[in-house]
This record gives C-alpha cells, sequence and structure tokens, in this order.
C-alpha cells in the first residue's frame, strides 16, 4: 500500500507539474500563436487551442540544439564537424545518452551487492536477464543465446529508460523521434541480415528470397514479394514504437489543452492522471514488442526453415 499511494502521489504530482510547466512554455515555441491568441480573445473569439497543443507536443517531440530544463533555456553545444555534416548534441541525443547513463548506473548499484542473496536492483535485474534469455532470446536465436543477450538486455532497458524519461514533465522521449526508432530498427536489419549470412552463407541467405515449387514465370513477382516482406520488418519496428509514444504524448496533450476553464481542470487532470499511469504501462510493453519482434526477425533469418 505504501508502494501504491507513493506511486499515485508520483502520478498526480506529475500531471499537476505537466499542466503548470506547458501552460508556461506553450508560448516560448511559437510567439507568432501567443499574438494569433491575443488578438482572436480581443475579437471575443476562443483561445487558439491548436496552437497550444502544439506547443506541448512539440516541447517532447520535436529534436533540437536547446533544451528546456526546469524553466531554464540551455543551448547545447556543437561537437565537432565532418565534410558539410555538423554534428550537433540535440535534446533527444542528449536524453538518449542519459538513459543509458542511468542503465550503467543501474547495473553498477546492482553490481556492488556481494551478498549471496541477490537484493535491490541486483535481484530485479537478474530477474529481468532470465526473463529476457528464457522467454525472448533463447526461443528465436536458440545456440546463439548466451551471445545475444548483452545486446538485448541493453536494448530493452535502454528504450524503457527513454521512454519513460519523456513523462518526465521536463523531459523528452528520444523514442518519440522517428530518426532514433529508425536507427534502433536499422541495427535489427543489419543483424537480420548478417546472422542470415553467418548461419546460411551468402547463397543460402539469397536463396529464401526465391521459394521452391513456385512456377517459372511467377518467380520474379515472388521474389519482389519477399524482398518486400524483408524491408518491411524494420520499417514496422520503426514506426510501432515512434507511433506508440507520439500517441501517448498527444492524448495528454489533448486533455491537458482542454483546460479552458476551472470547471474543465478538474476532470482533464483526472483522466489526464489515467492516461499517464497507461503510459508507463505502454512505455514497459513497447520496450518488449521491440526485442521480442528484433529476436523473431534475426531468429527467421538465421533458421529460415523454421
Amino acid at each position: 500500500m505504501k508502494v501504491f499511494r507513493t506511486v499515485l502521489i508520483f502520478l498526480i504530482v506529475a500531471a499537476l507539474g505537466t499542466t503548470l510547466l506547458m501552460a508556461r512554455e506553450a508560448p516560448k515555441h511559437d510567439p507568432h500563436a501567443q499574438k494569433t491568441a491575443t488578438h482572436g480573445a480581443a475579437h471575443g473569439e476562443k483561445g487558439d487551442l491548436g496552437s497550444t497543443l502544439v506547443g506541448i507536443l512539440e516541447h517532447h517531440l520535436v529534436d533540437g540544439d536547446h533544451m528546456e530544463f526546469l524553466g531554464f533555456d540551455i543551448h547545447l553545444p556543437h561537437l565537432f564537424s565532418i565534410g558539410d555534416y555538423d554534428f550537433v548534441l540535440t535534446k533527444h541525443r542528449l536524453w538518449w545518452l542519459i538513459a543509458l547513463l542511468l542503465m550503467g548506473f543501474m547495473v553498477v548499484m546492482a553490481a556492488r551487492q556481494k551478498s549471496a542473496t541477490p537484493r535491490g536492483f541486483r535481484n530485479a535485474l537478474e530477474g529481468l536477464a532470465i526473463f529476457v534469455r528464457d522467454e525472448v532470446v533463447k526461443p528465436n536465436l536458440h545456440e546463439k543465446t548466451d551471445a545475444f543477450l548483452p545486446y538485448f538486455l541493453t536494448l530493452f532497458t535502454g528504450i524503457l529508460f527513454s521512454n519513460l524519461l519523456g513523462l518526465l514533465p521536463w523531459g523528452s522521449s528520444a523514442t518519440g523521434n522517428v530518426n532514433t526508432t529508425a536507427g534502433l530498427a536499422l541495427c535489427t536489419l543489419g543483424l537480420m541480415v548478417g546472422m542470415g549470412v553467418k548461419a546460411n552463407g551468402l547463397g543460402g541467405f539469397l536463396h529464401h528470397f526465391a521459394p521452391p515449387g513456385v512456377p517459372g514465370w511467377l518467380m520474379p513477382l515472388m521474389i519482389i514479394i519477399e524482398i518486400v516482406s524483408f524491408m518491411i520488418r524494420p520499417f514496422a519496428l520503426t514506426i510501432r514504437l515512434f507511433a506508440n509514444m507520439l500517441a501517448g504524448h498527444a492524448v495528454i496533450a489533448v486533455l491537458l489543452g482542454l483546460i479552458v476553464s476551472l470547471l474543465f481542470a478538474a476532470p482533464a487532470i483526472a483522466v489526464s492522471v489515467g492516461v499517464f499511469a497507461l503510459e508507463i504501462i505502454v512505455a514497459l510493453i513497447q520496450s518488449y514488442i521491440f526485442i521480442m519482434l528484433t529476436a523473431v526477425f534475426v531468429g527467421l533469418t538465421m533458421h529460415p526453415s523454421h
């Protein structure tokens, strides 16, 4: 019960904090929207709710070289240049690094325990490692389980922490950026091609794009279908994770945007708290789905007959 009360208090405070912080920050994102809303109010029109919602979503989902943290506008540094490409520490890159640092901190704290009976972080990490090994990696990758277990654990915890950081009022979810999810999906595509070639040889890997028993006149069409089917897998991973993170933030933004008077404040915040709690579950589920589909896709290229 104590844990439940603590979580409930955190959810309520986070929702209230989101409401207050977004109300302050929405005019900063689009000064033109502020002038439009003021002009509309002067003519007896309603405020520009659409611009407010866009400002809320931009704060969490749009990348940039500035980061707003607890009311401060922080300019992120330019790191280096390669030719015409400037590598800037953007907001989403920074929050992805923060997610990885939190993951590393948790592992270090768990490794400091020397007791025979695991407890705390160590107990949680051991349970997570066993679950990922037995339920995700081993059924799909079989003899390669031990080799790939560190990668899948890192992938799961990295996505999970990134998803959860986006729920903070001043936080941002790197997985809400399609470039991040596309990068993770490209890693999956690389594993699919690399392990498919390693397990079956280049000829064996390419042979599975031409299924046996198909008439010759139909073979060109089947090859195209097989290639599209192969390439659609990482694309599905990209859109699935990105869209779920985008949808959760959009729903909360719409609910908070309904607060146009005190009459709507209480029900809107109450529903936002419920959606916020659901988003925590979605963050966990989407992390699991990503690694599960990655393991399935890689396993199918290694063992196509299965």
